[in-house]
């Protein structure tokens, strides 16, 4: 074993002129993310536990695009989704359309462990979450004043707005209106930077599991569901690696991002960042997103093909490192 391994993200596709001091709130609430997955790893919890725990705290911070301080949908409302996978055995669960779980990736894991399924969404998700007794809140409080702004411009300028975050005032010199826009299944949107956020893990046991939360997309179609709830695209684990994804979901669906991270390991002998580097390099088709991924011997990996990533990662060795860009 080369010992334990922790990566955390906040999303990939990050304006460029994002302001320092958001940057910087980023920064310390990845710091803090990483130190309490540091925390929890020393004392031996396995790595399901860990990916839960980091989850749910950037769940409860509105920073990110995840619990409260989702992304809003075209009706003003929050639909959130999330998954989690256990390397050992491949056990999972995943929930899609949640409005009223106050932590959403508790949910999914409560559905791999104590449902007979691995996905639950909308009505029959709420309902189990109540079976369950989990914390349960009003939409309201997953919506920010910033993302109701937010909306508020996605509906001004008729588009999915993707970095929810990007400052109201002087928006209209914003960088992300770029002169060539992305495209989303044939369809031009104007701004990429959606932050879902994950977590990876291997423990001290080797054993591997990955979490991945958002709210989705700013001014989506009631109902949409991305990558981030489907196991193998944004979320995936198993003996060799666990990977969690964020980006453009149509992508990350298309080309099964999480799960042919492991399987290029397996068929073609990569090592951890040359499988990363591969399928970020030839399974996106021009769309754009990054992944963090550990092995079950102890490496940790991402890659992005972005703007940037936010991003944090450790080892038991002492390595530590939180960024944003390349």
């Amino acid at each position: 074993m080369g010992g334990w391994a922790i990566a955390v993200h906040g999303g990939a596709g990050v304006d460029p002129n994002l302001p320092k001091e958001r940057q910087e709130e980023a920064k310390q609430l990845l710091t803090r993310c990483l130190n309490l997955g540091i925390s929890a790893l020393r004392s031996s919890l396995p790595a399901i536990h860990v990916v839960e725990l980091v989850v749910r705290e950037l769940e409860s911070d509105p920073l990110f695009n995840s619990g409260c301080g989702s992304a809003l949908t075209e009706k003003g409302t929050v639909e959130m989704e999330a998954s989690i996978m256990d390397g050992p055995g491949r056990r999972c669960g995943a929930v899609s359309g949640v409005t009223t779980v106050k932590n959403p990736i508790s949910l999914a894991r409560l559905v791999m462990e104590k449902s007979p399924h691995s996905y639950l969404a909308f009505s029959g998700a709420e309902e189990f979450a109540k079976q369950q007794g989990v914390e349960m809140v009003d939409n309201d409080y997953f919506i920010t004043e910033d993302n109701v702004g937010m909306l508020k411009l996605a509906k001004e300028a008729n588009s999915i707005l993707f970095d929810y975050r990007i400052p109201i005032i002087g928006s209209d010199s914003c960088s992300a209106a770029v002169e060539n826009p992305i495209q989303m299944n044939g369809l031009p949107i104007s701004i990429y930077a959606p932050e879902t956020v994950g977590c990876v893990v291997v423990d001290g046991q080797g054993r591997c599991a990955a979490a991945t939360s958002t709210g989705g997309l700013m001014n989506k179609k009631v109902g949409r569901i991305g990558d981030s709830p489907l196991i193998g695209a944004g979320t995936y684990a198993c003996d060799l690696c666990g990977v969690s994804c964020t980006g453009e979901g149509e992508a990350i669906i298309r080309g099964t991002l999480a799960r042919d991270v492991a399987a290029v390991m397996e068929y073609k002998g990569l090592g951890l960042q040359e499988a990363v580097d591969f399928v970020i390099d030839k399974r996106l088709d021009g769309g754009k997103a990054g992944l963090i991924a550990v092995s079950g011997t102890g490496e940790v990996a991402y890659g992005f093909n972005s703007v940037g990533m936010f991003r944090g990662c450790a080892t038991e060795d002492g390595f530590m490192e939180v960024g944003i860009w390349e």
